[in-house]
């Protein structure tokens, strides 16, 4: 049965559009409630499976779908529209896949991303770089890890964990290991007030062992132009997460707007959909949403050429894709906390009713921007803009 859903995932026939919709179908009855609730993913995870879009990026030739970017993101873009947790984990599984790309060796390549492909693996993400809590001591024959990390989504249900973690001497170290691996414990520790089901928490090690053959090659903003990459990477796939969430709030600020808000009383109009001041707003939105989807894709394509340059990547061609990231941050940023909040001013009173769960967007986007400071990535762009320097390369820029 496995080899069919292999063959089958290779065949020209694969509509990625015709299982977006689905997926997105299937997520969308329970997405509210779902939302509320948090818990374990797990019969999403299933979806996500039997859907094929896990292997999106995966080159054709480990039996991947050899996607771009640009449609992988627009993917993640879709899924966020419906739930912006389950577009988490599924965005996260396409980062850490990309990971094994930056900074494997052609053997581990071959070997981690075909077995993702046949046995149909999740990864989750272990790697944290802004907690350094994990600390690993060399031996001989591989490294012993100990220590914590936070924030780890995707960690819990996963088959693989991207794991991070520092010598003594400072030298950072990443392996790529079974998610049951003995002295792994995965918490249920993530209480936020959004993105409630992203299967994130702490992970404990207690001397976990990994082996030498498991340690990816050069890890860190420190390595190629090409390794550095994945900040990059990391940052539009936070980019089409508010872009998602900003364009399901807007769809249903007017889906509400148009069915069940009454006109004010002293509008003069006989449909809210008439409202001159209404329309203003929903202007003033539609622009937001307009440039900053405009320039998700300009920085989706941009990431998209410099992948493909693969290690004859340079740095200035790296700091152009950094520069096209943190635009489209800013503006999907501010897109998706704005609209979900004049989401309420536009569709009324009652949309602060709890039964439609509107109140979803905005507290996803807050919860979720707020782990990537926006002044830091202005300061950045100030610079490029003001002085033409390049962000520096590092696990955020």
């Amino acid at each position: 049965m496995l080899h069919m859903w292999c063959n089958n995932m290779n065949q020209t026939t694969f509509n990625i559009e015709e299982q977006t919709a689905l997926l997105c179908a299937q997520l969308a009855p329970t997405a509210v409630e779902r939302d509320k609730t948090g818990g374990h993913a797990a019969a999403e995870r299933e979806l996500f499976r039997a859907s094929g879009l896990l292997t999106l990026v995966i080159p054709a030739r480990f039996g991947g779908l050899g996607q771009s970017w640009r449609t992988t993101l627009n993917v993640v873009r879709r899924i966020a529209e419906v739930d912006s947790s389950m577009a988490h984990l599924f965005a996260f599984q396409h980062l850490q896949v990309a990971s094994i790309i930056f900074f494997g060796s052609e053997k581990q390549q071959e070997e981690l991303l075909t077995r993702t492909v046949q046995e149909r693996w999740f990864w989750g993400n272990a790697l944290n770089p802004a907690d350094n809590r994990s600390k690993a001591v060399e031996l001989d024959e591989g490294i012993l890890l100990n220590g914590l990390k936070s924030f780890c989504s995707g960690a819990r249900g996963a088959d693989r964990l991207l794991v991070s973690a520092h010598l003594e001497c400072g030298k950072f170290l990443v392996g790529a290991i079974p998610a049951d691996r003995h002295g792994i414990q995965i918490d249920t520790d993530w209480d936020a007030i959004g993105q409630r089901q992203t299967d994130s928490g702490t992970v404990r090690f207690s001397d976990v062992f990994i082996e030498h053959d498991e340690l990816l090659q050069e890890p860190g903003p420190n390595g190629s132009p090409f390794a550095s990459l994945r900040a990059c990477l990391a940052q539009s796939i936070l980019v089409n997460i508010y872009l998602g969430l900003a364009h399901g709030a807007f769809a249903a600020a007017q889906d509400y707007t148009l069915t069940k808000r009454r006109p004010w009383v002293n509008s003069g109009v006989s449909s809210a959909s008439q409202d001159p001041y209404l329309l203003q707003r929903f202007a003033d939105l539609w622009l937001q949403l307009r440039t900053a989807t405009v320039f998700a894709d300009l920085a989706a394509d941009r990431l998209d050429a410099a992948w493909n340059k693969g290690d004859t990547l340079t740095q200035s061609e790296r700091g152009e894709v950094a520069v096209a990231a943190i635009e489209a941050k800013v503006l999907a940023h501010r897109a998706s906390l704005d609209i979900g909040s004049q989401l309420f001013d536009v569709a009324g009173a009652g949309a602060s009713l709890s039964t439609p769960g509107l109140d979803r967007f905005w507290r996803n986007a807050r919860t979720h921007t707020l782990h990537d400071p926006l002044d830091y990535k202005l300061r950045d762009l100030g610079n490029w803009a003001l002085n033409g320097i390049y962000p520096t390369p590092t696990s955020y820029s």
